[in-house]
Parts: C-alpha cells; sequence; structure tokens
C-alpha cells in the first residue's frame, strides 16, 4: 500500500503542475507513474481524475447530517453524560463531508449541504491524500463522515501556490476550504485539503460502543479523530482543558469537543429531534472578539527552537479579562497577513489559554519584519515553511524552556520559572541531569534563598526521583509525548523504562492512537533523549505504572481482539486490564493472544496471528484463564 500511496500522491502532484502550465516533468516519465499505479491498483480511482475543472450537483442524503445540540457549561455537559460512559473528539472547524462506497470503492463523495441535500464533490476528494480511494481490505458498502480542513502548514503552502497563479491570498484557513470545494476549476488545489473521519454507516456495520469506531475507520485506512474514553467528569474536565490548549497551539483550527455516549443501545433508544442526535453534543467555549492596535512583535524561543511570534497590543477587554498580549502562531502566520508594528487586527478569546490573532482590519505603513537571528543565543535562525527554528543545541532559551517543562511536568515544587532562569544563568544548572546533581550550599548563591528553602528545594528534587512512568516521558518533551499518548505506551505493556527503551516503529504503530508518522516521530524523537533517561536512572530514577499494579493470570501479557463478543468490548477489555494483561490494536511478532470467537476469519488480525503462530483464544477460554 505505501507504494500505491505514493505514487497517488506523485500522480496528483504533477497533474496539478501539468493544469497549472508549470510541469516539472515530461509526458513520457508521467504516463510510467500512471501505468505503475494501474499494475498495482487497477480500479485506483486516482487513474479517473481529468481536467481540473468540475461542476456540482445537488445529490441526497441517504440518512440526514443533522446538527448538533450545543452547551457552554460544564455544569450542562454534566448533567447530559449522566454518568454514563462518553467518548470525546476536537470538533474541527471546518467543511463536514460525507463519502460513499461501493464494494470497498469510492464511488461518491458530498457535502453536508441542508443536511437532506449536498452537493457532489467526489472529483475534489480524489485530490486528497487523506482519503482513500479503495478501502483497506475491505469489500463493504458504507458511508464515512468527516470533516475537510487545512492545517496551518498546508495553508501557508496553498498561499504561495495561489498567489503564484495569479489569485490574491487567501483569508483563512477554514474559508480557504469552503472556497475550494465550490470552484469549478482549479480543484488540484483541493490536494492541501485534509480529511479526518468520526462516523461509519452501513448495513454491514454493528458496533457496540462508539469507541469501537475509531479502530474500525483506522483499519480501513482513514485518519480518525481520537476517540478519548470519559467514565466520569474528571476526566471529562481535563479534555476540555486540553483541548482549550489545542485551540491556542495545535495546527489546525478546532472550535470545541464533539461527546457522545459510548454505548450504541442508547443511540437507538434517544433517537435524535428534526435537528441533532441526542446522544451526541458539542461543547463550544463562550468568546467574544475585539479590535487592537499590534505596539510591538516579540520573538519567544520554545525547547524545540521553534520561534512564535507574539504581538503586545494596546490593552482591551476580552470576556471578562484585560488583554495586552495576542499570540500570531507562528512565522507562516506572520508572513501570510504581513503583520507588522500599527496594523490593527481582531483578536478572539474563546477558549485560547492565550488571545489569538484572527484577522486584519486595517495595515499601516512600514514593512513586516521577522528575526534574522535567534533572541536567544543571536545565532542565525533558518525558515522552514511555516516556522522559524533556531538549530543551536546550547540556545539558552531552548536550555530553559526544556528543563522548565520537565519541572513542571515531574512536579517539582518551589522551583519557579524566574528562580531557573537564575540557576542556568549562574551556571548551577544547564541539562535536566544537573538539577540532581545539586550539593548543599549551591543554591544559596541565588538571590533570595536561604537555608530553610534550600532544604526545602533539595528534598523535593529528591523526591521527584520516584515518578510515574507516564508522566516521566511526557515531562522528557518527546515529539507528539502527551501526557494521554504516553500513558497508552504504559498501559500497552512497556511498563518499563527498559522496554521503554527497545520500543520498536512496529510496537509503537500497534498501540492505539499512534499512525505511522506519529509513531515515527515519537520514536525518533525519543531516541535523542535515550542518554538523558539512562543518565537520570543512574543518578536514582525509579519508576511505577498501573500495569505494574494488576497483578493476575494475563500479567505481562499482550493481546489484541477482533470480531463481535457476546459482553460489551469494555467490559472484556476492563476484565483483561484488572487481571494485568495489556491491549493491543493490531498483530505482531510481540502479540501474545488473539482473543476471538471466530474459528475460522478474513481479518487481516486473524491472518497474522496465524501467520506468526499466535495462540489464538475465544471469549470462553478467555474466561476460564481469568477464572
Amino acid at each position: 500500500m505505501s507504494q500505491i500511496n505514493k505514487l497517488e500522491d506523485l500522480i496528483r502532484y504533477h497533474k496539478a503542475l501539468y493544469y497549472q502550465g508549470r510541469p516539472e516533468i515530461n509526458d513520457i516519465e508521467y504516463d510510467k507513474l500512471e501505468e505503475e499505479l494501474r499494475s498495482l491498483d487497477p480500479e485506483n480511482k486516482t487513474l479517473l481524475i481529468v481536467g481540473s475543472t468540475t461542476t456540482g450537483t445537488k445529490v441526497k442524503h441517504d440518512s440526514k447530517m443533522l446538527s448538533l445540540n450545543k452547551t457552554y457549561k460544564i455544569d450542562e455537559l454534566e448533567k447530559w453524560a449522566d454518568k454514563k460512559e462518553v467518548v470525546s473528539t476536537l470538533k474541527i472547524d471546518g467543511v463536514s463531508c460525507s463519502i460513499i462506497y461501493q464494494e470497498g470503492i469510492l464511488i461518491l463523495g458530498k457535502t453536508r449541504g441542508d443536511g437532506s441535500f449536498g452537493e457532489d464533490i467526489t472529483n475534489k476528494l480524489l485530490w486528497m491524500g487523506t482519503i482513500p480511494k479503495k478501502l483497506n481490505k475491505s469489500k463493504q458498502n458504507i458511508e464515512v463522515r468527516g470533516e475537510l480542513f487545512c492545517t496551518e502548514e498546508d495553508f501557508f503552502s496553498l498561499s504561495k501556490e495561489m498567489v503564484k497563479i495569479g489569485f490574491e491570498k487567501p483569508a483563512s484557513q477554514r474559508n480557504i476550504v469552503a472556497g475550494l470545494i465550490s470552484r469549478k476549476e482549479n480543484i488540484e488545489l483541493c490536494r492541501y485539503i485534509q480529511f479526518r473521519a468520526f462516523d461509519i454507516l452501513g448495513e454491514e456495520i454493528n458496533f457496540k460502543a462508539e469507541k469501537e469506531k475509531e479502530k474500525k475507520l483506522k483499519d480501513l485506512g482513514f485518519i480518525p479523530e481520537t476517540f478519548t474514553l470519559h467514565k466520569n467528569i474528571k476526566t471529562i474536565k481535563e479534555e476540555v482543558e486540553k483541548a482549550r490548549e489545542f485551540m491556542s497551539e495545535g495546527n489546525y483550527q478546532i472550535d470545541g469537543l464533539v461527546f457522545t455516549l459510548n454505548d450504541y443501545k442508547l443511540h437507538e433508544e434517544l433517537g435524535s429531534t428534526a435537528h441533532h442526535p441526542r446522544y451526541k453534543i458539542a461543547f463550544k467555549y463562550q468568546g467574544d472578539t475585539k479590535e487592537t492596535v499590534i505596539e510591538d512583535i516579540t520573538w519567544q524561543v520554545s525547547r524545540n527552537g521553534i520561534l512564535t511570534p507574539v504581538a503586545e497590543v494596546v490593552p482591551v477587554e476580552l470576556s471578562g479579562a484585560k488583554i495586552s498580549r495576542v499570540t500570531l502562531h507562528n512565522y507562516g502566520m506572520v508572513n501570510q497577513y504581513e503583520l507588522k508594528k500599527g496594523d490593527t487586527i481582531e483578536i478572539v478569546r474563546s477558549g485560547e489559554v492565550i488571545p489569538k490573532f484572527l484577522s486584519v482590519v486595517k495595515k499601516s505603513k512600514g514593512k513586516m519584519r521577522v528575526p534574522g537571528v535567534c533572541p536567544s543565543c543571536n545565532e542565525k535562525v533558518v525558515i522552514s515553511d511555516i516556522r522559524i527554528l533556531c538549530k543551536n543545541p546550547i540556545c539558552p532559551a531552548q536550555t530553559k524552556e526544556g528543563i522548565l517543562n520537565f519541572v513542571q511536568k515531574i512536579g517539582i515544587d518551589d522551583l519557579s520559572s524566574k528562580r531557573l532562569e537564575e540557576m542556568i544563568s549562574m551556571g548551577v544548572v544547564s541539562t535536566i541531569e544537573d538539577l540532581y546533581k545539586i550539593k548543599k550550599n549551591d543554591l544559596l548563591k541565588l538571590d533570595k534563598v536561604k537555608e530553610k528553602l534550600e532544604e526545602k528545594l533539595l528534598k523535593n528534587i529528591e523526591n521527584s526521583k520516584t515518578v510515574n512512568l507516564a508522566n516521566f516521558l511526557s515531562a522528557l518533551g518527546i515529539s507528539g509525548g502527551a501526557i494521554n499518548k504516553c500513558e497508552k505506551v504504559v498501559s500497552s505493556g512497556f511498563d518499563t523504562i527498559e522496554k521503554v527503551l527497545d520500543l520498536s516503529l512496529e510496537d509503537l504503530i500497534g498501540i492505539e492512537g499512534f499512525a505511522e508518522k506519529s509513531a515515527t516521530d515519537f520514536l525518533d524523537s525519543l531516541r535523542t533523549k535515550h542518554n538523558t533517561i539512562k543518565n537520570l536512572v543512574k543518578l536514582g530514577f525509579s519508576f511505577n505504572s498501573e500495569t505494574n499494579q494488576s497483578e493476575g493470570t494475563l500479567k505481562g501479557l499482550k493481546i489484541a481482539i477482533t470480531g463481535t463478543l457476546s459482553e460489551k468490548r469494555s467490559v472484556i477489555e476492563g476484565k483483561i486490564k484488572a487481571s494485568g494483561g495489556s491491549l493491543v490494536s493490531s498483530v505482531s511478532k510481540n502479540t501474545d493472544i488473539l482473543l476471538t470467537n471466530q474459528q475460522t476469519s478474513s481479518s487481516s488480525k486473524y491472518k497474522k496471528a496465524k501467520e506468526l503462530g499466535i495462540k489464538i483464544v475465544s471469549e470462553e477460554e478467555l474466561l476460564n484463564m481469568l477464572s
């Protein structure tokens, strides 16, 4: 499949350039690409792309694409959930889309429209690399629903290409998606649009729980939004806070969260109104917008060396708070709108931790200025797509932010950002490991630190050596290593630091929530932390994990599940975890057991288990093992 996907991308890329009059290869070379794809996948829809124009026609939805009821208050969300299991996904701010597959082949794509009728956008979907033209190992008749959107990186590249071929710069990520899918020409620009799936319908599709959709969509070749399961209001509130941060820091736009009752029986029992399903609700952040003027633009350096622009603005009152600083996201945003001192801008504060730039109201005279050197170490910076990067590994700002991230997530009390900055400038620490080499009297040279505070700080540092493994991994600042991802790694059986250090790409891809790219990024970043991890272990770090605390007959076993079970899958998964086992989403050489009630199956998991000689057990056999 990787070669097929590569050929699809190349064909779409070169066809786009051809229609813009800027071909990079000749017709013979292009024909060879099509011939190779045809030999590997004769029915591939990419081979059917014709021209760069289209005409949209109205198409009826088999089942209505309803709107969502919404709330802005946590207590209303809690009342709606009513102590039931719920699943949350990010609510992407894009354009809803429905895709129809017959016998596993994409035959029709349509917008949401008025909910009953949508516009036929099939020819445009063929340009989008994140939409499979043929389902993975399936010939089912299904409908997949999701959201079309544009990431910051793609928006930046799209803007450059649109200007190059004579169009105006697009105004926003969301508007450009709606604009492109309604165009009748230059539809090759749709290759900058991405798709995230969140629902799947069809006569052959039977779910017992909403959470099961994530894996099914992934198996079919889609990129689903992460489905997070919640059993109590505590984790719901945590997810609301994570989404709030994503609104400021994420690389695509969201406007809240969607919560769905996990139990599928409740979907049938509750049904829908003419407007919305009763088993789903959107949580959105109350907020408003204001106009203000940029007084200056400063650039902050992250622990990864990314320079982030922040606008110092004329103070305004917004959502009950006095605002004087606004995030401008990244270099791409500053360049896109040519932001500079004196510009009048519109800002928004909904769920964001820091208010963010929305649009330019009035441009000022003068020129946009971006830094040529790092404001922290004065070394020359490089521009990489939408980001400006400082590549200096010993940049003071990167050092400080990396150590500060560790301190905050590992939980060392009384060690503030200001105090840490002083420790770095005075040479007390320059790495994370240095925190654990501090001796008595080392901290007395710091401002306002006396013997009593030093003793307290040293005790807090020493106590932090005993830590939950998932928290430790998250504190290291691994790329894509948010706490929820690290928890999934640990709960999947990689519950010792030795197992984590031996993680392979195949291991990570087998863990729920990791696609090949995110797994690769995580693993590459983790490997750069190996020396730090080993040094901290030598300095006395010890780790605990929830998995280690579970004793039982399945302790240490990695178990995959396929097919329908007599009990709810979540119940079986709970029993496996309670008995010390861990769940994996795919079968590999590291899998110990495949659980299925089918004696023979055409599923990829079953075939792989047979091929690798992995033990296959039924639900009854598993329950006997548990007892």
